[in-house]
């Protein structure tokens, strides 16, 4: 049976990734200087606006302002005939402490009391649901869509950072559609990219650099052929754009931020959010869990999803769906997730090494598949022990 799954990607200067990597510089700020600094931060923007609410509980020093203005240079937002720049763009806070409430069960969950465990001393931040997914369709572990959209959404930005399509701007957007025959990838049926652009460019111009010096350096010619369809600013003109053209929102973009629709998504965004926080930190170990038991050899896919209560560090359920493509019955592979993997929140802080101003490069380009250095959720270091299975 044919079947064709759709992903989409964004580049950081898209009005949504312009507030999840403001938040996320944020919380890099906080935790840099107070690793135990509680966040749930979130940006809105608009024309000439940036807003910035939420609950930070921290001794650090984070100004703003500044962090808003920097971030916002750093992504290409420099010029004010972009109708949105840094140095003339307005900032305003509402900000306020972590709620009390909230704070007495993270800080000591229920279980910590009787057990005297430290990894059951914090609760979850919230209650919630989280999902990790890896496959094997490619070496980073994703489905071919979404690693396609996010490779495209980055050339995009990396051609115009350094001026090899020096008319393009910071707005933009990807999209791939793959085909499948049996479960099996058979071919690219569409690629769509929409780029922001000057005005003096035609139409035409960027169809060819777009083609040329995005789409061939990044995709697989063996996936394209002649019925391949290739969109590329279909409306014909994308001047205005970023939070000029549209309002951006922290968390907008879960889909993108995980598997492309592949997978199930949890409930909750990632970007200003501190690791207490299971719906980013445990949808982190979750992914570090499937990724591991894939590469492992244990199944050709995984998925694992996880939920939580507020104050209990222990999550209420965990389950895996190996869609038919295990080595053992699923029953069996979640008794080896269970036997390897802790999902307690201190257990998933201590082991990916999360209180650390790592979180700003996450906030564009999907927060996995990505073999950064700092991504320890991506790292493959469990291989050993879960092939004695």
């Amino acid at each position: 049976m044919k079947k064709f799954i759709t992903s989409e990607s964004v580049t950081e200067g898209h009005p949504d990734k312009v507030c999840d990597r403001i938040s996320d510089a944020i919380l890099d700020e906080c935790l840099k200087q107070d690793k135990n600094s509680r966040v749930a931060c979130e940006t809105v923007t608009s024309t000439g606006l940036v807003l910035v609410v939420g609950e930070i509980s921290t001794t650090a020093y984070a100004p703003v302002e500044q962090i808003a203005r920097q971030t916002i240079k750093e992504i290409g937002y420099d010029d004010p005939n972009l109708g949105f720049d840094y140095s003339n763009v307005a900032v305003l806070t509402s900000l306020i402490e972590q709620s009390p409430d909230i704070a007495q069960g993270v800080n000591s969950s229920q279980e910590y009391k009787s057990t005297n465990d430290k990894y059951d001393q914090i609760g979850a931040g919230d209650q919630g649901i989280v999902f990790g997914y890896a496959d094997n369709e490619t070496e980073e572990y994703l489905p071919v869509s979404i690693n396609y959209a996010h490779k495209l959404a980055y050339r995009l930005t990396e051609v115009r950072k350094n001026k090899v399509l020096d008319y393009l701007r910071p707005d933009g957007k990807t999209q791939v559609t793959v085909e499948y025959d049996d479960d099996k990838l058979v071919r690219i049926d569409n690629i769509v990219i929409s780029t922001q652009h000057t005005e003096d460019v035609s139409l035409d111009k960027i169809r060819e650099d777009i083609i040329n010096e995005v789409i061939k350096k990044v995709i697989d010619p063996a996936l394209i052929d002649e019925e391949t369809k290739i969109y590329v600013n279909p409306t014909g003109k994308f001047v205005v754009g970023g939070p000029k053209g549209d309002s951006g929102l922290t968390g907008r973009k879960i889909i993108v931020d995980t598997y492309g629709g592949y997978s199930k998504s949890g409930g909750g965004a990632f970007s200003g959010k501190d690791p207490t926080k299971v719906d980013r930190s445990a949808a982190y170990m979750a992914r570090y869990a499937a990724k591991n038991m894939v590469a492992a050899g244990l199944c050709d896919k995984l998925e694992i999803g996880i939920s939580y209560a507020i104050g209990v560090a222990h999550p209420l359920s965990i389950y895996v769906d190996s869609f038919g493509t295990g080595k053992y019955e699923d029953e069996r592979l979640l008794e080896i997730v269970k036997e390897n993997f802790d999902f307690r929140p201190q257990a998933i802080i201590d082991n990916l090494d999360l209180l650390r101003p790592i979180y700003k490069n996450t906030a564009s380009y999907g927060h996995f598949g990505r073999n950064n250095p700092e991504f320890t959720w991506e790292a493959l270091d469990k291989l050993d022990k879960l092939k004695k299975y």
